[in-house]
């Protein structure tokens, strides 16, 4: 599996009932185009539809943080990065940035993503075939400079 590092996600539209009475994008749609953006990347690496229907295992996410760095309006298309960071064999951890169409930075997101067995569900390994493609691209995106903003803290900056 060849896989351009990182993984960029296919133009995304902002959807009208996704606009706040502030006139841009509300807070809780950013999250909604990093999950579609991810369910691309997570397609590459043997995630989707296919694979819970035929392996009954799926990918839940566990925790999941943004910074918004720029407004997004009605109108604005948008496509994300996918950066694998690290991984095990239960789960991974995955950053995002995502790009104005016209290639200004609106926004990262940074997740840690579990692989579940539905039967249960909890979380188990990966079978080895799709935790070898996670491994590949791991590999891959490692070779990169690492992404600005990847373990950002919260908290209020202190004057010492």
């Amino acid at each position: 599996m060849s896989q351009p590092a990182p993984f960029m996600s296919s133009l995304l539209e902002i959807e009208e009932g996704w606009i706040d009475f502030n006139n841009h994008l509300n807070m809780g749609y950013y999250t909604v185009l990093f999950d579609r953006a991810a369910d691309q990347a997570f397609e590459s690496l043997g995630f989707g539809p296919d694979y819970v229907a035929s392996r009954n295992h799926t990918t839940f996410a566990a925790e999941f943080h943004i910074r918004y760095l720029r407004e997004l309006k009605l109108g604005d298309r948008v496509r994300a990065s996918f950066w694998l960071i690290e991984h095990d064999d239960k789960k991974f951890h995955g950053f995002q940035e995502l790009f104005h169409e016209d290639g200004w930075l609106a926004a990262t997101g940074e997740g840690m993503t579990l692989h579940v067995d539905l039967s249960g569900p909890r979380v188990v390994p990966m079978p080895e075939d799709i935790h070898a493609r996670v491994a590949v691209m791991a590999a891959e995106h490692a070779k990169l400079p690492r992404p600005e903003g990847v373990g950002a803290q919260i908290g209020l900056r202190r004057k010492r």
